[in-house]
């Protein structure tokens, strides 16, 4: 329950940040793409939350250490690299779909190794964070539509990255 806390918290923080950045990135001549996918996606991450407390209240879902500790470390690593993404790309990191024309892609941090590694992040807590307490239907839930999702919103952005990169 702490920890599925500490992550709605922190989800509600990236929101924060999202909204403040999406005012610059607005300013800034910012194009929205995909924008039908995000409610969606919202649901399935609240989902996600209150997957896991259902799930491990409903059907008495132990504690087993072995699980549970590094599927927690896993969660704590995941955090560690989404705030790493959102600190590389600055302005630019939103939840939202949004590209400046123009602007050169990001090739510093995490970037220098993956196209998208906040979505590693989120494919990592997707699986973990439900594990902690062996809620693994809903890991296993999550984690099949999240991929399905996932493909979707990365076709989008990728398309918008390569609209932009010419404009």
């Amino acid at each position: 329950m702490v920890l599925v806390s500490a992550v709605a918290l922190e989800r509600l923080a990236e929101l924060v940040v999202s909204r403040r950045n999406l005012a610059w990135l607005r300013g800034h001549g910012g194009i929205e793409s995909g924008a039908g996918h995000y409610p969606v996606m919202v649901a399935l991450h609240v989902g996600l939350l209150v997957g896991c407390l259902v799930e491990a209240a409903a059907l008495d879902r132990p504690f087993e250490p072995l699980l549970g500790w590094s599927m927690f470390a896993a969660v704590l690593g995941s955090q560690a690299l989404r705030w790493w993404c959102i600190g590389c790309l600055g302005h630019r990191w939103n939840t939202r779909v949004v590209i400046v024309p123009g602007l050169p892609l990001v090739s510093s941090g995490p970037y220098r190794w993956f196209r998208h590694p906040n979505y590693l992040a989120v494919v990592i807590e997707g699986a973990a964070l439900p594990l902690v307490r062996s809620a693994w239907i809903v890991a296993v839930a999550f984690t099949v539509l999240n991929a399905m999702l996932l493909s979707r919103r990365l076709h989008v952005e990728n398309v918008a990255l390569a609209s932009s990169a010419t404009a």
